[in-house]
């Protein structure tokens, strides 16, 4: 069975059979005591160290000892003192009651405390006492949490209440497993929370922890850790210490706090535990750090030296709000050992504050090295004395306060008719139980005019006060720079005065963070194996940007735009199509005027020259006709320059379609009329009669008809329209004809094939004509380099990027509108302007020699 099972138990058989027996496992303890109608026990760390002991319930604690004085713990008994004689004179609170007390020593220790409250629960200290109901109404005890956990799980069962003033563990706050606990300080919970305000106010990302060994310092850095993640902090390191561990442990978690990239330490630690470690770190010089530092340790008088500050400056954190109370002074100041009615520990108050102890009977037992010769003085400005900064004093006062309303509600009932307060309970009447329900409906204004009343978890309001450690006029200062507290709806406020804040790096704001943020165009990268806030910051790829600073992924730029050289915003992209102010739309643009101008000139020939054998022998009405098509097709080109349109990418492709269909048809009549008179010189053939001027126009219109049908279909159907493409080129938009129908596309240029197939192999046919002037053969050669342009055009078109396209389909249509030019006409340009001998009817029916 357990201890605190044993415990319990024999309560239980005390309380409910009225037995007598012996509580176990006590020892003899100091104490301060005040008898009076209701006593209120009290449990306090007046010493914080123990030595030579073997804590434990089974062994009896002869050689125990305790050592290092607390002076802020004594003043904390002072204060109980002080407050319950004030409520004592009091002639409205409690009248004619009379408060009592006994406070005993902690030591600092969770099996201390359990023993104390078990001796003030059981009634006496003497062994062959008797086990009875307690003597005591309530509990003010402790001050760390790890104490407070023993003492509420073990008196819990038995409704006593207990009121701690500095106690913090959220922990506590469990009403199911600690009914009977109150504080009158905020709970750990909000205290995260406000560190986590502090961190996200000043963006503190990389944050190392120390938390003590104790429920005190692993439930708060929990707590702590839960309220940032959402934030995106990281926790670089917890560092666990407590002040009973060797020098090696210490050494460990002073390596982890050098570490270079770290720069903010946040330190949930009681000051006991911590100072230590503190003066390691100033062993070892270790500056340039910025502190946080909770409530437990942020106002302690031992740490805030001129020594510590070289390490420790600048250091921040929160605190429950300072409060004086001036009639403490005198109280504090008239405390002596020559009084005879001082009680326990002045003596080692004394040794504490001057430096030697009274001659007494004891002092062989301590060995002093020095005793008082009773004309020393003290130095009143000592921190013990300052009762202008009371702040964990200050919640003694208000617990006590608490205790002695919730037995006033308990005792006096208010008459209705006089509204005046008369005794209903007598002081022996009242149990634990009653103060504890009490308790919870506590609800008023101290002599400070601060409210105080307790939550359904047994909590008081929030409100702290931010502090930063300033060195003035040679000491270390607690200079309030913000506070934080509930507003009237129920969320959190922190407020802070920047300018006022001395931090570790001077006046400027130390940054905590694994990785600089990452600045505009680029985006995290998560390192492997390393906590969310140590990464890489990658450039956004093309096409994608960052416009915040730390961006976790970046954005996709809308189809029309293109990121930035620097990623960090989207541009238009650059529309690009043939224009003709560029070199390649200058050029194309000058071929297309040339060669319009080449076949206009040589129709003008033709037509001055109409009368001339050569010309007649040509069919001058079919060559006038090829040529004005050859100017239209060198015409053409110029619709395919410039930005795409609606009208412009119809007339485009039905331009090129019609007039290179006229064209063909053309050299087709042609090649019928020369394969035609071929097969009139042959004996009984007949055939140059049927083909007469008539026939020839017949065969142009009709197969010039059959490709403007199709051209109609095409535009009824599925016509031509401008277009943007966006995958050739990032950067760019490509303006272009989308041919509307690739089936109608490669129908026109099917034909003009079929076309230009037809005439090549009749031009092949008749190409060894014995005439001086064989027009198959330049016809086959025209249509020769008419068919390889075209066959060429193919992959050129398919594979040439943007506006290249475009050229290619222009440059194809030139070169074969030249082909066809040059090919038919500057032969018969050759002899009629150069070689007018030979244009004559006899030359040119002429046959080859």
């Amino acid at each position: 069975m357990g201890k605190l099972n044993i415990i319990h138990l024999c309560f239980l058989l005390c309380t409910k059979m009225g037995c007598a027996c012996e509580l176990q496992h006590k020892f003899e303890m100091r104490d301060m005591y005040k008898e009076g109608h209701i006593m209120i026990g009290g449990i306090f760390p007046i010493f914080n160290k123990q030595e030579d002991m073997l804590v434990s319930f089974e062994k009896e604690p002869h050689n125990a000892e305790c050592k290092g004085f607390d002076l802020r713990a004594f003043r904390w008994t002072r204060m109980m003192m002080f407050a319950i004689d004030e409520i004592n004179n009091d002639d409205y609170l409690l009248p004619n009651i009379s408060l009592g007390y006994k406070i005993l020593d902690s030591c600092a220790s969770p099996t201390n405390v359990l023993r104390a409250a078990l001796t003030l629960v059981s009634g006496s200290e003497e062994k062959d006492s008797s086990c009875h109901p307690p003597p005591i109404s309530a509990l003010i005890a402790e001050s760390g949490s790890t104490q407070s956990l023993a003492v509420a799980e073990a008196l819990g069962p038995f409704r006593v209440p207990m009121v701690s003033y500095f106690s913090t563990c959220a922990c506590l706050s469990n009403k199911r497993k600690y009914p009977t606990f109150f504080r009158t300080i905020p709970s750990d919970y909000h205290q995260a929370k406000a560190l986590a305000f502090l961190v996200k106010r000043f963006g503190w990302k990389w944050i190392g922890a120390l938390q003590s060994d104790n429920d005190y310092g692993r439930n708060g850095i929990s707590a702590f850790a839960k309220e940032v993640e959402a934030l995106g902090v990281c926790i670089a390191f917890v560092g666990t210490i407590l002040r009973t561990y060797p020098q090696n442990k210490i050494l460990e978690v002073v390596e982890m706090i050098k570490q270079p990239t770290v720069k903010m330490i946040l330190a949930f630690v009681p000051e006991g535990d911590l100072y230590p470690l503190m003066q390691e770190v100033v062993k070892q010089n270790i500056t340039g750090k910025q502190w946080i530092a909770s409530e437990a340790w942020i106002s302690a008088a031992r740490p805030s030296t001129p020594e510590m500050f070289q390490s420790f400056r600048g250091t921040i954190g929160f605190v429950v709000q300072k409060m004086a109370i001036p009639k403490l002074g005198p109280i504090l100041k008239d405390i002596s050992p020559y009084h005879n009615s001082e009680s326990s520990f002045v003596t080692d108050f004394w040794e504490t504050v001057v430096g030697c102890r009274p001659v007494s009977s004891v002092n062989i037992l301590y060995n002093s090295t020095k005793v008082c010769t009773g004309t020393e003085k003290i130095n009143y400005t000592n921190q013990f004395f300052d009762i202008t900064q009371l702040r964990i004093t200050y919640k003694v006062y208000q617990a006590v306060y608490a205790i002695a309303h919730a037995l006033h509600h308990l005792m006096f009932c208010e008459m209705p008719e006089t509204n005046i307060s008369r005794l209903c309970l007598n002081a022996s009447q009242i149990t634990p139980n009653m103060v504890n329900e009490h308790l919870k409906k506590v609800h008023f204004v101290d002599t400070v005019g601060e409210k105080v009343f307790f939550d359904e978890n047994g909590d008081p309001p929030v409100s702290y006060e931010v502090i930063n450690w300033q060195m003035r006029d040679g000491i270390v200062q607690h200079i309030p720079v913000g506070h934080f507290s509930t507003s009237v709806n129920g969320t959190y406020e922190l407020v802070i005065v920047e300018d006022k804040i001395v931090w570790s790096t001077g006046n400027q704001t130390p940054k905590a963070v694994c990785s600089e943020i990452c600045p505009l165009g680029t985006r995290k990268a998560q390192i492997k194996g390393l906590p969310v806030c140590c990464f890489d910051c990658i450039s956004c790829a093309d096409g994608s940007i960052s416009n915040t600073t730390g961006a976790v992924d970046c954005i996709t730029c809308p189809e029309e735009y293109w990121s930035n050289e620097r990623k960090n915003s989207c541009v238009m992209k650059i529309t690009e199509f043939l224009t003709y102010t560029e070199t390649m739309g200058i050029v194309l643009t000058a071929l297309s005027l040339f060669g319009a101008c080449l076949a206009f000139s040589t129709m003008v020939v033709f037509i001055y020259f109409r009368d001339t054998p050569i010309v007649k022998v040509n069919n001058s009405e079919l060559s006038s006709l090829l040529l004005l098509s050859l100017f239209f097709c060198f015409l053409c080109p110029l619709t395919f320059i410039g930005e795409p349109t609606d009208w412009s990418c119809m007339l485009r492709h039905i331009a090129f379609g019609v007039t290179f269909a006229l064209c063909i048809s053309c050299i087709l009549g042609k090649t019928i009329v020369v394969v035609s008179a071929f097969r009139a010189t042959l004996p009984g053939n007949n055939m140059a009669g049927k083909f007469g001027p008539a026939q020839q126009r017949g065969i142009v219109w009709s197969c010039t008809a059959i490709q403007i049908v199709i051209c109609i279909l095409w535009l009824k159907i599925t016509p031509p329209f401008p277009d943007k493409v966006f995958e050739q080129h990032n950067k760019k938009i490509i303006l272009e004809c989308n041919t509307g129908s690739d089936i109608a596309f490669c129908a026109v240029l099917g034909y003009i094939g079929l076309l230009a197939v037809i005439c090549l192999i009749l031009a092949f046919l008749a190409r060894k004509l014995p005439d001086n002037f064989n027009e198959a053969k330049f016809i086959s050669f025209s249509m020769l380099i008419f068919c390889a342009v075209w066959i060429t055009f193919i992959p050129a078109y398919v594979s040439s990027p943007g506006k290249y396209t475009v050229a290619v389909e222009i440059f194809a249509i030139l070169s074969s509108a030249f082909g066809l030019l040059l090919c038919i006409f500057v032969p018969k340009c050759y002899i009629i302007l150069i070689k007018p001998e030979r244009n004559t009817r006899k030359h040119v029916m002429s046959k080859k020699s």
